[in-house]
């Protein structure tokens, strides 16, 4: 399964998820930059509020793709094993946390502006991204939202590993996978036009939720 685009993958997705459609306690957040065009279909589709929750990944100096953890709002921080040909000092380490952190913080501060995040105690949270590989990035985005009592947390995105998706069964009450390859290789394989998404298109579809 190829999908055209973001777009085309969120409609896929959000017809995967229509068992939560019309419920008034549904926020859908995405993960930005690639799972926001996903998200807004989503949300349109299910006819629920959308935001961001922002993640960064901790990448592998040189090897920025592979992913050794993820950070998430309100501090949360996950890391994966590390595989050992990949040794990677403290110093190293803390270098690449500090710079995720304060890209971190420009893109929450870039999306949301002055508005406040959103009430998610006691409401059904589904996350969205455009593809889960590892899914550590996922997996920190999850603890993330958990810290604020949601009444429950689904994982959802078009084409998933098989490994993130067991890893995020153990987090998350439901993973929801479109596709889920045996050789997955890379989230990008499975789109026809995996163009970046850039910060204005972030920024306008957060805006307009129609």
């Amino acid at each position: 399964m190829e999908f055209k685009d973001r777009r085309d993958a969120g409609r896929v997705l959000a017809k995967a998820l229509a068992a939560w459609r019309g419920r008034t306690d549904v926020v859908v957040l995405a993960l930005p930059r690639g799972g926001v065009p996903v998200a807004w279909e989503v949300a349109h589709f299910l006819n629920a509020p959308l935001d961001v929750l922002v993640v960064r990944k901790l990448g592998f100096p040189g090897q920025e793709e592979l992913a050794m953890g993820a950070i998430a709002s309100g501090g949360v921080r996950v890391m994966s094993e590390l595989p050992h040909s990949w040794p990677v000092s403290d110093e190293t380490l803390n270098a690449v946390v500090a710079r995720e952190t304060a890209e971190l913080l420009r893109r929450e501060q870039l999306y949301r502006g002055e508005r406040a995040p959103p009430v998610l105690a006691g409401r059904v949270v589904l996350l969205v991204d455009d593809g889960l590989a590892t899914g550590a990035t996922m997996h920190a985005a999850v603890l993330a939202a958990r810290a604020a009592q949601p009444q429950c947390i689904v994982v959802a995105a078009p084409v998933a590993s098989p490994e993130a998706v067991r890893l995020l069964s153990t987090v998350a009450d439901e993973v929801v996978s479109v596709h889920t390859p045996e050789l997955f290789r890379a989230v990008g394989l499975w789109y026809a036009n995996f163009e970046q998404t850039g910060d204005e298109e972030v920024r306008r579809l957060l805006q307009d939720t129609g």
